[in-house]
């Protein structure tokens, strides 16, 4: 049964992986309408080491470097809305009014970033979208940005009616409605949620071709909401309790047993994301934040607490969500995502567009706490240099890093590699998988490799 069980599971992850590249190619072609540009050439004339670092330091290389990725823009703006194309001078046309698009913001229409979303999973119920990663600046997610999964769709639940009940090992069974949990002490965090299938096709051989679908299963976000401790004092938690089992309003009513004493060290019960109300994908009205732990025990849409002794073993935690050892055995209540790391820039599908000063970016993110060091590689591994950590460096946060490289033009395999707080160092591919084998599917924290050639082109490699 065991044995008949992971078959099934390396299909659904196959089927999973090949919708991922269908998904993958289809965003890249669309692009590539977009990618003659003429402002590339040119764009580092060959100027000395010395010319370029100081052009560098006054912001032009960095300019540049935004004009980089071979999914390009194109010179005119399409029609959004009430938006126009946009005029040689703007200084000669009366812009737009104030107050259309029904009074909520709406960002450039030269700014077409979009989620990768895999086509023909489960009929897009039991789906998932990707975070245009390799786009982003620091390391705040926008909330029509952040990845997303599901289960069985998107439920529309009216936020009058939801409720949440909190019983079971306790001395006081309540249930509350939203009202009565705003008018709770509430906390504002910044944390990171990846789920535990993020670089999931990567295991074996180098797979998808951008960040984008190799780590965008990541995104932070600014959370508001109570904290949880706050709610178990109130409703009185019995001494041998030891887990909460949290369940959610959705079709597939996802559940998890979650160690009480997790949810009492930092457990947030959302309502809030980046300054408004979470989003109907992100768990609308109220979703369970367990900040550093693996995005499927976050619960969304969450309606119901019950507090035990006992883990609950629902379907989410022994039929999936669990990692095959090479012994046989199955390793399972993975929970804390490890450190981990990745280049966003320059990464796959880029093209550097000559020799000369570039600023490698990414970011680092660790489930147990601060990102203390990120390394950068130029050579596959072979030797080591510190990166720059930018501020913030948040606990269980993504913590954005730059490194100064000046390529020479010759071929180069870029890595990053980050230490947290614990000392814990992110492994090369081939430490992960000798401890871990090649049938894993979830909670691949290895690092990853970008070849740059000659010509500038850049692709996924293992190195």
């Amino acid at each position: 049964m065991e044995k008949l069980r992971s078959t099934e599971a390396e299909e659904e992850n196959a089927a999973h992986i090949d919708a991922m590249r269908a998904a993958e190619h289809r965003m890249l072609e669309e692009a590539r309408e977009y990618e003659d540009c003429e402002c590339k050439d040119g764009m580092f004339p060959d100027l000395g080491r010395r010319r370029v670092l100081l052009a560098a330091g006054t912001g032009v290389a960095a300019a540049a470097a935004g004009l980089l990725p071979t999914g390009g823009r194109a010179h005119e703006a399409p029609m959004t809305g009430d938006w126009t194309q946009a005029p040689e001078d703007p200084t000669r046309v009366m812009g737009r009014p104030i107050g259309v698009n029904d009074g909520y913001g709406l960002r450039s229409p030269f700014e077409t970033e979009t989620r990768g979303i895999p086509a023909g999973v489960n009929g897009n119920l039991a789906a998932w979208s990707m975070s245009p990663i390799g786009q982003s600046h620091g390391i705040v997610t926008p909330s029509g940005l952040h990845f997303e999964r599901y289960r069985n769709g998107i439920p529309t639940i009216d936020p009058a009616r939801h409720t949440l009940t909190i019983h079971g090992m306790v001395d006081r069974p309540r249930r509350y409605t939203m009202s009565d949990l705003k008018r709770f002490p509430s906390a504002s965090k910044l944390h990171f949620v990846e789920c535990n299938g993020n670089t999931s096709s990567e295991w074996r051989v180098p797979t998808m071709k951008t960040v984008q679908f190799t780590h965008g299963l990541l995104s932070t976000s600014e959370w508001t909401g109570v904290p949880f401790s706050v709610i178990a004092a109130e409703v009185g938690i019995k001494p041998d309790a030891a887990w909460v089992l949290a369940e959610g309003s959705d079709a597939a009513v996802m559940a998890r047993s979650v160690p009480l004493d997790k949810m009492l060290e930092d457990a947030i019960l959302v309502y809030g994301q980046n300054g408004e109300a979470i989003r109907p994908e992100q768990g609308y009205p109220l979703r369970l934040l367990l900040p550093g732990w693996e995005g499927n025990i976050n619960i969304k849409w969450l309606r119901r607490l019950e507090i035990s002794d006992r883990p609950f073993m629902t379907r989410e935690e022994t039929a999936s969500n669990a990692d095959p050892m090479p012994d046989g055995k199955t390793r399972r209540f993975t929970f804390a995502m490890d450190a981990k790391s990745v280049i966003t820039f320059p990464s796959g599908e880029m093209r550097l567009p000559g020799a000369g000063f570039y600023e490698v970016t990414g970011l680092a993110w660790s489930g147990r706490g601060k990102i203390t060091r990120v390394e950068v590689s130029r050579d596959a591994g072979r030797s080591w240099q510190a990166a720059t950590l930018q501020e913030p460096v948040l606990p269980k946060c993504t913590s954005r890093f730059r490194f100064p490289w000046f390529w020479d033009g010759s071929p180069a395999v870029l890595q990053s590699r980050c230490i947290d707080e614990t000392g814990y160092v992110q492994p090369s591919l081939a430490d992960l998988t000798a401890i871990r084998g090649i049938v894993s599917h979830y909670h691949n924290n290895a690092i990853q490799s970008w070849a740059i050639a000659s010509d500038g082109s850049v692709s996924n490699v293992h190195a």
